[in-house]
């Protein structure tokens, strides 16, 4: 599967709870939905509740299984793995869906269930 080198990236950053890295690849106004969480926004607003989240696992690995890149937005889909202080596990899938502005996500999606965390 062929997917783009942001998107590598960007999941690099993620999985290295890398919150200051991930929200540079935000719009300022960027709106970011974690699941049935409320919306966060704001670039500032997002890479703090982000870095809150990471700060609440041990590590998280994604395998991404597929892209869909069509004018003004991705979707993407795949596996997750969150790894909690405890040392257990949670593997779930997951998609993202991003609405694009130029070369930066305005807004950021992720369905996934991750109520056992």
């Amino acid at each position: 599967m062929n997917v783009p080198v942001w998107i590598r990236e960007l999941f690099a950053a993620i999985d290295r709870r890398d919150a200051e890295t991930f929200a540079n690849y935000l719009t300022d106004d960027a709106t970011f939905c974690f699941g049935n969480a409320e919306p966060l926004g704001g670039r500032e607003a997002v890479r703090a509740g982000v870095a809150g989240f990471f700060r609440s696992i041990a590590a998280l690995a994604h395998t991404i299984e597929d892209v869909w890149i069509v004018p003004g937005a991705v979707v993407l889909h795949g596996v997750v793995t969150y790894t909690r202080h405890d040392g257990s596990a949670l593997t779930v899938p997951f998609a993202n869906v991003f609405k694009m502005r130029d070369d930066r996500i305005l807004d950021y999606r992720i369905f996934v269930d991750a109520s056992q965390l």
